[in-house]
Formats: structure tokens, sequence, C-alpha cells
């Protein structure tokens, strides 16, 4: 394997597998001229798209653009204005509690509650989520042995390094098998080894079938997606695969691609 260096430290260059293709026939999430206003504010403007079984999708745009409102629509936690959504096979604006109940939810400033301990963490929300108890005491060690974490399972959450945190948030957001989860700046923070680690975790849930909705402000991860959409002022100006996407712009990677656009906003943050 080869080797990188970060802040003069050698470090073993890790490889992510194979980017699951995703099932093509199975669509969980559907948007139909989706749109969200607050007064004579459009912060979605009827946007269109589909994210299929197991894809890992990308959903970026600066700040302003309109992608945590949308991701809340998506979520069941706020109702569109017009035009319709499905996810998980429910209308977001009709049946969002049994929307809330299909997916796992994970954002940068992580909702783990820090005076608990690492078990007790996973007990609670696998509670919430409905998890039946003779599971999350078999599943409990699985996981924790699965990211590393079995000997900090007496640990409180405070004293655990970021990058633990978010291993262990994620792991809790799809400790229930949902069938999607939404991301929002999972790695915020971290070093890029730990990043990487995290996205190996990423691409294994993937693999089961888990479909993972995820925004970023780091363009490398965007490359890691089987798609991408790019939101400007409300809209979404572009979707394809990171490939086609810099074949388009003719650019390099994707964090040229994302400024090319993010030129193009008119309204501020």
């Amino acid at each position: 394997m080869q080797n990188i260096i970060i802040n003069n430290t050698i470090h073993e260059k890790r490889t992510l597998p194979k980017s699951p293709s995703g099932d093509l026939g199975v669509n969980v999430i559907e948007t139909r001229d989706l749109t969200k206003n607050f007064g004579n504010f459009v912060a979605v403007d009827h946007i269109n798209f589909t994210v299929s079984k197991g894809e890992i999708f990308g959903f970026l745009g600066a700040n302003g653009a309109g992608k945590t409102t949308a991701m809340r629509m998506l979520c069941g936690l706020s109702k569109p204005t017009s035009g319709s959504g499905f996810v998980a096979g429910y209308d977001i604006a009709k049946q969002s509690e049994m929307v809330k109940k299909n997916i796992g939810y994970m954002s940068q400033k992580f909702s783990l509650y820090e005076d608990l301990k690492v078990w007790e963490n996973i007990r609670l929300f696998a509670g919430i989520y409905g998890v039946k108890d003779a599971l999350i005491s078999q599943k409990t060690d699985e996981t924790l042995t699965k990211i590393g974490l079995i000997k900090e399972k007496n640990t409180l959450v405070k004293d655990l390094p970021l990058g633990w945190k978010q291993k262990l948030s994620f792991s809790i957001a799809i400790f229930h098998e949902p069938k999607i989860v939404f991301l929002d700046e999972p790695t915020g923070g971290v070093d890029p080894i730990t990043r990487r680690q995290f996205w190996e975790l990423i691409y294994e849930a993937a693999e089961r079938g888990i479909t993972i909705f995820v925004t970023t402000h780091y363009m490398d991860e965007a490359e890691y997606c089987n798609r991408v959409s790019i939101m400007v002022d409300g809209r979404i100006e572009v979707l394809d695969t990171p490939k086609n996407l810099r074949n388009q712009f003719q650019a390099e990677n994707m964090d040229e691609v994302f400024t090319q656009l993010a030129r193009k906003a008119k309204r501020g943050e």
C-alpha cells in the first residue's frame, strides 16, 4: 500500500471499496416539483429527482442553496408548500410518522447523550427505533466490535474523541436497519484518515441495501457517491455521476465543478 503524509506524520493510505451501484429498479426517494416557501421566499423551488435502493446519493449546495430545507421535508420534519415527495414508499406530507420510522438520521452535531455510556446510548436509541431488547443485546457487542469500540463500551460518550463519536453515531443511526439514512455533513471536523474510515462504514451499509443520502462540504467525498446533485438558489442545477459532471464542466475534480456552479448563485446565505 502507498503512504500519505498528514501533519508530517506517515499514514497508511486506505483504499475504499468499489462504489455500490444501487438497485436501479427500486426508488426509495422520489420528489415531484417539491417546493417550500417561507412567505415570499422560495427556499426549495420545484425539485425533481429519484434515489435508488442502496445508492450513495450526494446532495450538495452552498450555504443558503436550500439543501437543508429539502432534507427536512424528506425526513418528515417540514411539510412542503406544493409538489410531493415519497420516502421509503410513504408520502412525506401525509405519512410523516411512517417516514420517520423507516429512516435513520445523523448530523455533524450528533445527538448522542454525552453523560451516558457508549452502550447506554445504543440501548436508548435502539429502543426509540423500536428494536426488541433481545436483539439490542445481541447487536450491541457486534456493532462495537465492528467499529473498534468494544473496549470503550462502558466509557462516557463525552470522553470519546470526535471521530469515535461520529462512527458511533452513524452505527446507532443504522442500528435498526432503516431503508434510508440521512447524513447531514457527518464528517465535519475530523482528520482525513478518520473520514476515510467513516466512508468505509457508509459503503458497507450501502452494500447491505441501505440507501445513503449525504450532504457534505468536502468535495473529495462527492467523488465517493454514485450520483451527485448540486443545488443553486433552491433549484437542482445538475444531477449526474461525478465522472459525468467532471466531463460536462471540463473539470479535474468535483471541487472545480462545485465552484463553477456556486458562482451562479444570486441569493446570499
